[in-house]
């Protein structure tokens, strides 16, 4: 992506070793094995950013172009948060929430019961969840309806 703006958060020392014991556990996974698990985040799209700034996609030398130019509304712009997941053999539907922050309750009945478990009894005994640990995904009503309907999630 040479030329467009990324942003980049560094991870620490124990993000970096966390993410290397992981890497070192799952090496030698055969494709069989990784074809059982259901890899699934969520994004915030923002219209505008709270700190008032702008934040455009761009080629390079391209600051001053006409086309990089944008208005800027004085309202806040709103925003949408979606969830999807995809495996190798497939992918779910997106999902997009309809207003509210996204809390452990409604992780469980608007992710895991319509679209995860559904996912899940396709695949077989061997369905393994792979979340970002985001917080609404470690809440004890998260935790209690995975073991409750046998789903086993990826560390």
């Amino acid at each position: 992506m040479q030329g467009d703006q990324l942003c980049v958060f560094p991870l620490n020392g124990r993000q970096r070793r966390t993410r290397l014991c992981w890497a070192r556990e799952y090496v030698s996974w055969t494709r069989q094995q990784w074809a059982s698990v259901l890899f699934t985040d969520e994004s915030r799209f923002i219209l505008e950013s709270f700190s008032g700034r702008l934040l455009i996609w761009k080629e390079q030398r391209t600051r001053y172009h006409q086309s990089n130019t944008l208005e800027k509304h004085s309202y806040r712009g709103g925003g949408i948060m979606v969830w999807a997941g995809i495996s190798l053999g497939g992918y779910t539907d997106l999902h997009v929430f309809h207003g509210g922050i996204l809390t452990g309750v409604r992780y469980r009945d608007e992710i895991l019961d319509p679209y995860v478990r559904p996912y899940a009894s396709a695949i077989d005994n061997d369905f393994i969840l792979m979340d970002d640990n985001a917080r609404p995904h470690q809440a004890v009503v998260v935790k209690d309806y995975l073991e409750g309907h046998g789903l086993e999630r990826m560390e």
